[in-house]
C-alpha cells in the first residue's frame, strides 16, 4: 500500500514513520527544499531509533527504499490514503487538502486536525464522501490511539477502511462524530486549561499539580507536562477554536497566552511549564 503525507514536521514525520514500519511505501511532500531536507532527516532519525530498539523487522535499506520525500504533490497520484499534517490553521489546511485532492483524485483524504471541524474542511472539496479526520497523537511512534473523525458527508465504507489502516499500523482506533474538539482534544484541553489556571493562581507547583493526576488518578502523565509535549502553541490554537464554538469554559488563560508570546512552547523550544533538552 502506498500512503502520502503532506507536511513533514514532527507530526507528519511520525505518521510517515508509523506507515513505513507497517510495510507501506510512503511519499512525504513539503513546501520547499529546506523543509523537505529537514523532514527527510527527521524521518530517517526516527527510523534509525526503531531499528536500534528492535521494533521493526524491516532493514534500514528496505525502509529507505520505501520512503520518498519531495516537493511535488504529484507523488500522491498512486496513493490509497493521503494525510494532511500541516499546522492547525483553517486556511492552511483548506489549501493543503485542495492540493491533495487535485493530485490524488482516487485516494481517501484525511486531516490530522485536533480540533477543526471535519465537516467544515470537507465543504469546499469535490469528493467529501472520501474525506475524514485521522487525529494522531504526539509522539506518534509511542502513542497507541488514533481518533477517526466522521464528517457529515463521510461515507461508511471510508470509515471502515480507515479503521483497518489504523489497526494495520498497530494502533487502536476510536470513531467519533464531528464535534468541537472531538473526544480527546475536548477532554484533554479541559483538564489542561484548569491545571494552567491553578498554576497561575498559586494553588500548587506544576510538579505537584501533575503528581495529583498521576498518583491520585493514575494518569500516566500530568496535564502540564503533557501540554509541554503537545506544544503550548498547539494547545492555545485548540483553545481558541473551542472557545469560539463551545464558550467560556475553553477561554485560553492569560498565562498560556503569555508563555506562547514569549516563545516558551514546551519541549520543542526547550522550556514551557518545565525545562527540556532541546531536540
Amino acid at each position: 500500500m502506498k500512503v502520502g503525507v503532506l507536511g513533514g514536521g514532527r507530526m507528519g514525520a511520525g505518521i510517515a514513520h508509523a506507515f513505513l514500519l507497517a510495510g507501506c511505501d510512503v511519499a512525504v511532500v513539503e513546501r520547499d527544499e529546506k523543509t523537505m531536507d529537514a523532514a527527510a532527516h527527521r524521518i530517517r532519525e526516527s527510523i534509525a531509533r526503531s531499528i536500534e530498539r528492535g521494533t521493526t523487522g524491516r532493514s534500514a535499506d528496505e525502509l529507505a527504499d520505501a520512503l520518498r520525500v519531495g516537493e511535488d504533490p504529484a507523488a500522491f497520484a498512486e496513493c490509497k490514503l493521503v494525510i494532511e499534517a500541516v499546522p492547525e490553521d483553517r486556511a492552511m489546511k483548506a489549501a493543503a487538502l485542495s492540493r491533495i485532492e487535485r493530485a490524488a483524485p482516487d485516494a481517501v483524504v484525511a486531516s490530522n486536525t485536533s480540533s477543526i471541524s471535519i465537516t467544515d474542511l470537507a465543504a469546499p472539496l469535490e469528493r467529501p464522501a472520501r474525506f475524514l479526520g485521522l487525529h494522531f497523537f504526539n509522539p506518534v511512534p509511542a502513542s497507541a490511539l488514533v481518533e477517526i473523525v466522521v464528517g457529515s458527508a463521510t461515507a461508511a465504507d471510508v470509515v471502515e477502511r480507515a479503521r483497518g489502516w489504523v489497526e494495520m499500523i498497530g494502533k487502536t482506533p476510536i470513531v467519533v462524530r464531528d464535534s468541537p474538539g472531538f473526544a480527546s482534544s475536548r477532554l484533554g484541553l479541559a483538564l489542561a486549561l484548569e491545571a494552567i489556571r491553578m498554576l497561575d493562581a498559586g494553588v500548587a507547583s506544576a510538579e505537584d499539580i501533575d503528581r495529583a493526576m498521576e498518583l491520585g488518578y493514575r494518569h500516566p502523565m500530568g496535564p502540564l507536562r503533557t501540554t509541554d509535549i503537545v506544544g503550548l502553541d498547539v494547545r492555545l490554537g485548540i483553545a481558541e477554536e473551542l472557545y469560539a464554538t463551545l464558550g467560556e469554559n475553553f477561554a485560553p488563560p492569560a498565562l498560556l497566552r503569555q508563555l506562547v508570546a514569549e516563545g516558551r512552547l514546551g519541549r520543542k523550544s526547550g522550556e514551557g511549564f518545565y525545562k527540556w533538552e532541546t531536540p
